[in-house]
Formats: C-alpha cells, sequence, structure tokens
C-alpha cells in the first residue's frame, strides 16, 4: 500500500490483434479494438451482413451455437458473426464467407425454448485465418481488417454526397425514423458512415456482403453510392405510381359525386345527359299519343310506372323496356286501307312471272273481291306446288301488286310454337312470335305475311306450331289475337296471310280448311325455256358481272338443258346450270388480261358438254314398257308429277303376291286388289288356270327402291303388269295409264292430272289413260301442256285392257 493508502497499481497482460503480448496499467482506459482476441468462436448467420459499429439484438436458437453464445458470455464475450452462403441448421466453416464481424456480448436473455436473445456490440471486419474447429461449434484463428484510407479530398466528397442523397431519401421515406437519421449525422467516419447506410438500404444481402468485404473506404463509398442512385429511382417510380392512383381515386370520387348530382338534375328535369328525354319520358309522351282504352291502357300504363321505379342496373329493367319498346313500336293506329290498282296488279303478276295463268286469275279474282268489298279480313291463300315453281316469289309479287309491305318466314321444321305465339315474359330472353315481330317490322296493321313451308311443322313436348296457327288463320279468333309475350289483344285480322306448301297431305284438317287452296304444276320444258329467256338468263348476266346480251343461249340450247340436265318440275337446277355456264365464261375472261372484257359469247347445244359436263339424264332415263310384265303408271309427288315403271315377274313357288320397292300401305293394298281382279278375270276367261296361280308366285317391283312411293292412283297400272305378265303380250309404245281399281274392276277418279300430265309429256307420252271422272279436270289443263297427247276415258278395267294391247 502507498503512502496515500491508494490501491497498488495492478499489472494487466492483454493480447493485441497480431498476437504480441504487452502490459497495460488497470487504471487505463483502451479502446475495445484493441483488446480484441485473435481466437473467435464463430456463429453463422442466415439473414443479412452485420456491419460493425451496430448495437443489434440476435436471436440463438441452435444447440451448439446457444453453447458457443454460453462459453463466450463467460468468457470474455467476444464472437465472430459470419453470414452463410446458403440457408443451412448445420453449417460447416466452408459454407461461410470468409469476412465478418466481431462483436461483443452485451446483455443475454434466456428464451423459454431454451433459445436465448443476445445484444451484440459490433466491433471490428475480420477474416478467418485458419480455422480451429471447421464444424459446429466453429472455431477459428482471425486476421481484423482495418479501412483504407487513400484520398481524403475524394472521400470527402464522397461522404457528403451520400449524406446529402440519404437525406432526401429518409425525407421521402417514412420507414426512416428520427433516431435513423440522427446516427446518420452524427457519425464523424466515412468507413462507418458507409457501413451504417449499408445496414439500412433496402440492398441484397450479397451485395451487402460485397460492401462488407470492401477494406478500401473510397471504393466502399462509392458501392453505397450507387445503391443509393438505384433507391432513389424506385421511390421516384413508386411516389410516380402512388401520385397516378391518388389522382385515379379522386377522378373517380370527383366523377362519382358529379354524376350523382347529374342524375339529381336530370330525374328533375326528365332528360338524359344530352338534354334529350330520357326512356321514361319517351315511352310516356308515345304511349299518350296512341291513345290507349281498357285494358291495354291498364296493363301499359302499369308497365310504365314499375319501369320508372325500376333500378336501371336491374335484368327487370332490360325486359321492361323491351316491353315498352315493342308496345310503342306497333302499328296500333295504322288504317288497314286497300289502295291499289287490279289493271296495274294484273301487270306485275304477269311482268313477274311467265305462265301460271289459272293462278294468276285465281289472283286476281281474289283481289277484285277484296277491292269491291273493301274488307281485308279472312283473307288466306294456300300455293301448294313442287319446289322450284315460284310460290314465295308470287307472295312477293302480290305484295307489290297490292302496295302493300312484305314479310316472310318460314315454320319448316318448327316445333316450338313460342315461335308463332312468343314467350312468356317470365322467362330470361322471352321474344314475341313471329306475328308480332312481322307487325312489328312492317309497321302496318295489314301487310302481306308469307308462311313458308306449312307441310313441313313438326311438333314436340313444347307444343304444336300447327295448333298455334289455327288461331292466327282463323278470321273470327284473331280479331283478339293474344301473343304470349306481349300478351294484349291485337287485331291481325287485316293482314294477308299467304300460306305456301309442297303437298296438302301433312297440313291438319282443321288448318287446311280456312284457306282457299291454289294449285301450282310443274313447268314442261318450253315453259322453262321461255322463262329462262325472259327472267333468269338477264338476273343471272347481272349475277355474274356480265352485261345484257354478253352471253346468248340458242334455242337448241335451252332445250337440251331442259331435257338432259334438269327435268324437275320447277326451274331452279335450271337456273344452276344457267349460272354454271356463266361463270365457267367469266373465268375465260379474267384468265387473260389482254382479253377484251366486252366479248360476247354464244352458248349452243353442242357447247353444253364443254360447260355442264355429261348429261344428267339421257334417252335411257326415258321409262319404256318394252317387255311383258311392264307397264307405265302416272304419280304424284310432292316434288311435281314423275313416271314409275311398273316390272312383274312369275316362278314355280307358293301361291303368293310378293312386293318391292318402298310401297306404302295403300299402294300395297292397291296391289292385292289388283291381282285379286286379274287371277278372277283370268280363271273366268281360261287366260291360267287355278292350279297355275296356285303353284306359282307373282313379283311386283316399283324400280327406285329407295324412293318411298304411295297413294290410291296405280291400281289399274298394276292390273295392266298383272295381265301382260300373264298374257306375254306387251302394251302399246308411249302408253301411261292413271287410275285407282276397285275390287269390282271400276276405275274410281284421282288428283294431279295436270303434275301427271306434265310428266308424261316430260317422258314422251303420247296416249295417257285417265279415269272418266277425271275428264273434266282437263279443261283446267293449258292446251299448250295437252298438245299432242291424246286422252283415252275409261270407267272398267276391261277397256283398259282392250286399249293398252
Amino acid at each position: 500500500m502507498n503512502k496515500n493508502n491508494q490501491k497498488p497499481d495492478i499489472e494487466i497482460i492483454v493480447t493485441d490483434a497480431d498476437g504480441k503480448e504487452r502490459k497495460i496499467d488497470s487504471n487505463s482506459i483502451l479502446p475495445v479494438e484493441q483488446i480484441l482476441p485473435n481466437k473467435l468462436n464463430i456463429i453463422a448467420i442466415q439473414g443479412r451482413p452485420i456491419f460493425p459499429g451496430v448495437f443489434t439484438p440476435l436471436m440463438v436458437s441452435s444447440a451448439e451455437d446457444v453453447k458457443v453464445v454460453e462459453a463466450a458470455y463467460e468468457g470474455d464475450g467476444f464472437l465472430g458473426i459470419i453470414m452463410a452462403k446458403k440457408d443451412s441448421d448445420n453449417s460447416t466453416i466452408a459454407d461461410l464467407y470468409e469476412v465478418g464481424t466481431a462483436a461483443r456480448i452485451i446483455k443475454k436473455i434466456n428464451m423459454p425454448d431454451g433459445g436465448i436473445n443476445i445484444f451484440i456490440s459490433t466491433i471490428k471486419r475480420f477474416k478467418i485465418r485458419k480455422a480451429l474447429n471447421k464444424t459446429n461449434p466453429i472455431f477459428a484463428t482471425v486476421e481484423y481488417l482495418d479501412d483504407e484510407e487513400d484520398s481524403t479530398f475524394e472521400v470527402k466528397a464522397l461522404t457528403r454526397a451520400i449524406v446529402s442523397e440519404m437525406k432526401e431519401i429518409s425525407d421521402n421515406n417514412p420507414m426512416f425514423s428520427e433516431e435513423m437519421r440522427l446516427n446518420m449525422v452524427n457519425i464523424d467516419h466515412p468507413g462507418k458512415i458507409a457501413d451504417f447506410i449499408a445496414s439500412i438500404l433496402n440492398v441484397e444481402k450479397e451485395d451487402q456482403q460485397r460492401i462488407l468485404e470492401t477494406v478500401n473506404v473510397r471504393r466502399r463509398l462509392e458501392q453505397v453510392l450507387v445503391f443509393i442512385k438505384r433507391e432513389q429511382e424506385l421511390l421516384r417510380i413508386q411516389k410516380k405510381i402512388q401520385h397516378e392512383l391518388n389522382e385515379k381515386i379522386e377522378k373517380n370520387q370527383r366523377e362519382y359525386f358529379l354524376r350523382e348530382e347529374l342524375k339529381s338534375i336530370q330525374e328533375e328535369l326528365g332528360t338524359d345527359s344530352n338534354g334529350n328525354l330520357n326512356d321514361y319520358q319517351k315511352f310516356k309522351e308515345k304511349i299518350e299519343k296512341l291513345n290507349f282504352t281498357g285494358e291495354i291502357k291498364e296493363a301499359v300504363d302499369s308497365e310504365l310506372q314499375k319501369f320508372n321505379l325500376i333500378d336501371p342496373n336491374s335484368a327487370e329493367y332490360i325486359g321492361t323496356r323491351n316491353f315498352l319498346e315493342l308496345v310503342c313500336n306497333l302499328p296500333w293506329q295504322d288504317n288497314a286501307v286497300e289502295d291499289y290498282n287490279l289493271s296495274n296488279a294484273s301487270k306485275v303478276l304477269e311482268d313477274d312471272h311467265y305462265g301460271l295463268d289459272d293462278v294468276k286469275k285465281r289472283i286476281m279474282e281474289y283481289l277484285s273481291v277484296r277491292k269491291l268489298k273493301k274488307d281485308n279480313k279472312g283473307s288466306i291463300i294456300l300455293l301448294v306446288g313442287p319446289p322450284g315453281v315460284g310460290k314465295t316469289s308470287i307472295g312477293k309479287s302480290i305484295a307489290k301488286a297490292m302496295n302493300k309491305p312484305f314479310y316472310r318466314f318460314s315454320v319448316g321444321g318448327m316445333r316450338d310454337e313460342a315461335e308463332i305465339k312468343g314467350h312468356r315474359r317470365t322467362y330470361i330472353g322471352a321474344m314475341p312470335g313471329k306475328i308480332i315481330q312481322g307487325l312489328k317490322i312492317t309497321k302496318s296493321r295489314s301487310p302481306v305475311f308469307l308462311i313458308d313451308e306449312i307441310d313441313k311443322m313438326g311438333q314436340s313436348h313444347q307444343g304444336d306450331p300447327a295448333s298455334a296457327l289455327l288461331e292466327v288463320l282463323d278470321p273470327e279468333q284473331n280479331i283478339n289475337f293474344r301473343d304470349n309475350y306481349l300478351d294484349l289483344p291485337f287485331d291481325i285480322s287485316n293482314v294477308f296471310f299467304i300460306l305456301t306448301a309442297n303437298t296438302l297431305d301433312s297440313i291438319p284438317g282443321p288448318l287446311l280448311d280456312r284457306a282457299e287452296v291454289i294449285q301450282l304444276s310443274g313447268y314442261i320444258d318450253q315453259e322453262k325455256m321461255e322463262i329462262a329467256k325472259k327472267y333468269l338468263i338477264p338476273k343471272n348476266l347481272e349475277k355474274n358481272g356480265l352485261k345484257k346480251n354478253q352471253v346468248k343461249f340458242t334455242k337448241a340450247a335451252l332445250s337440251r338443258i331442259a331435257e338432259e340436265y334438269a327435268r324437275e318440275a320447277g326451274v331452279r337446277n335450271f337456273e344452276k346450270n344457267l349460272d354454271k355456264i356463266n361463270r365457267k365464261i367469266v373465268t375465260k375472261l379474267m384468265a387473260d388480261e389482254k382479253t377484251d372484257k366486252a366479248q360476247t359469247f354464244t352458248v349452243d347445244a353442242s357447247d353444253l358438254n364443254e360447260y355442264l359436263g355429261k348429261p344428267v339424264f339421257d334417252e335411257s332415263e326415258i321409262k319404256r314398257a318394252s317387255k311383258p310384265g311392264t307397264a307405265i303408271g302416272l304419280a304424284w309427288t310432292s316434288m311435281g308429277g314423275d313416271t314409275l315403271l311398273l316390272e312383274s315377274i312369275s316362278f314355280p313357288g307358293k301361291n303368293e303376291l310378293q312386293l318391292t320397292g318402298q310401297m306404302g300401305d295403300v299402294m300395297k293394298e292397291s296391289a292385292q286388289i289388283a291381282f285379286n281382279w286379274v287371277k278372277s278375270y283370268c280363271e273366268a276367261n281360261n287366260i291360267k288356270k287355278p292350279e297355275w296361280f296356285e303353284q306359282n308366285v307373282i313379283h311386283l317391283h316399283i324400280p327406285e327402291g329407295a324412293t318411298p312411293k304411295d297413294g290410291p292412283s296405280a291400281g289399274i297400272t298394276m292390273a295392266t303388269t298383272f295381265m301382260s305378265l300373264l298374257t306375254g303380250k306387251t302394251i302399246k309404245k308411249n302408253l301411261a295409264m292413271t287410275g285407282e281399281l276397285s275390287l269390282t274392276g271400276q276405275v274410281l277418279p284421282i288428283g294431279g292430272l295436270r303434275e301427271k300430265t306434265v310428266a308424261a309429256r316430260r317422258n314422251r307420252i303420247k296416249t295417257i289413260i285417265i279415269p272418266k271422272a277425271n275428264v273434266r279436270d282437263l279443261d283446267e289443263i293449258p292446251d299448250h301442256v295437252k298438245a299432242g297427247i291424246k286422252f283415252m276415258p275409261v270407267s272398267d278395267v276391261k277397256e283398259v285392257i282392250d286399249i293398252v294391247f
């Protein structure tokens, strides 16, 4: 003890970072960097590196790391903190970066889960020199790294630039606390400033490790400045996006309030944004002008008030709006006045159609009655005929002749009665039926409606469209026609209905009873040629871009087209062949640019093979009864008249009649009647003995077996076939017949005589045997159709036998 009773001085020996030992006085105050050990326990961290000069908590959960911390805390309190290259619970020294930060444990807190939370103060960079223990717990000899400072002026300039740029970032970023700003300003060493800023910047951990490993202060400052600039750019973009977003939100809010205010003003004024009347006001004005009364007024006013209260965004709003729009567009007040000239109407029919004199006559009679009576109710015409004879075009001509709007719709294949009477408005996407739609489109209460293909309607679980048409076409019911969608009475009795069909067989009786039937027969070759000259050729030249008379067809060419390429009842195939010829001529014109585009062409019969190829029909197509057991009959089909070649043979076997060729039930019965009559006649006249019939089979066949055949008009033809077979005689050439046979031998009347005559003429028949009861029908057949054909009326089948053999 010294003379002042003070504690004696204690001599302390410490080891420097370079491994040298030296003595220090216990009362001396030394920087902590000078007492750092040269051997450190290493803890690997998974996150970002920790820079020197930082006071921070560190969570340690690994059991091995906890032991390292406990040992260090009990000793000198120093640890080495190094970032691992990849995340792993068991890192070896090879998994660590070489440069880390030496730290001193300030405080240790034990956690309930066995881990510890330590507060460390980082002191200095170090680099691993040698691993004393490569696995956990990692223990190594280290070398401490001092900052390298070169050009003082450059370092100062970089430091000021960094501080200035960071101040801009901190002012615009709420994540920077006031404490961070103060620390940044109060740090006086450039290297420490770089370390502090690198630790708080949002930089990738690999980049932070690179800064930690940079000992040269100037280069470290340069790296940090680059990252600051990058952060500033990110902040600028973020600020721009935020500003645009705020502007958009503010604009939407401003627009919302303005729209609400404008909506209130419009509701007060009853107008839209352009100053026009809104939908409610428009509908109200239109409905008031219609002057509805009674049920219609109540129903429409109710819908109008509901429309005014419904939210425009609701689904019901659209449905109610569509209903009101339909009501306003229907011709409630249109005056159905008959305003047409009969002579002009006749001229229109003549100009639009060649031939069809009977049809034109019937239509002119119809129009004359309407004109005199001045009452157009109950006007229903049914045009029946094969395809391509002009049923639809006649409907258009009638509308043109009457100066009325024309509306056409087809019911072919229709299975849903809602197509006629509309859907109820309770269904989504409901629509009015075709009748109301047509009235809305034509804007007239007395248009001409053409309902096409009524013989092809179907039935399904959705109803029967044919039954729905009954109300539409009944003059007593359609005065108050109710469409399911409109559900209001509307008078459609002024509509002139024209129906079209190919056959009457499939049309329901009650529907057929409501119309006046006008039959349209097929065309003979001469008529087709005239139609081609007057209508088809000019129309087709224009269609293909050719000038009038640029392509001329000789009479022989047109005749050959009708005979060998287009034998059907109508003229559609004839027109298709003309179209094909004109297309090939246009192709020739356009193939060579130097060709005169106004060049004219003449098509003769000899040119048809080049333009149309080989004939579809030739002489072999003409049916001839050239052998015993054959006869030619005449039939009526929906496609027009046709000729049938009946064939029969006999062979030994059990008494039997075999029938082939797709015969219907009616035709099978006719065949059985004809066979039984012939059998009885042959036995009575000793042509064949009864034993012959017991020992032979007779087979009757109608060629073209894929085509169904039915009807009651082939009885005498079958009987003639059997008689030809049993007598071995061939019937006369160019002879055909039609007529039904009774069991007692009477020849019964048939229908479709004109169509059958046209078919016979096409097949070059010279003599036709017909029932005597059908003689009255000959007056309805034009003279040019009957020309060159001899008609032989008969009342008994024996007369037929006398004529044919």
